[in-house]
């Protein structure tokens, strides 16, 4: 792990975040006592959604329906 102190922090940030960026952990040190540490942000995961246009045409193939779904909705709200 580096080390900086907090004037170098100020004056370099972006050296010092260039460390970061390069997957570094970095301590900031205040008169040589540790205050802060710097770390690279881990990667987002990656949510897997369902695929539901795959799944409507394994449940209907290729069939047209004859209302859609607006009406559908409709007619059971009592708004038709």
């Amino acid at each position: 792990m580096k080390t900086t102190t907090i004037r170098e922090l100020k004056h370099e940030t972006s050296k010092v975040l260039s460390w970061v960026a390069n997957g570094e952990s970095v301590e900031v040190l205040r008169r040589n006592v540790p205050v802060a540490r710097l770390s690279p942000v881990s990667a987002p995961s990656t949510v897997k959604r369902p695929d539901f246009a795959a799944r409507l045409k394994d449940i209907y193939g290729n069939k047209v329906l004859s209302s859609t779904g607006t009406e559908l909705i409709s007619e059971s709200r009592g708004n038709s």
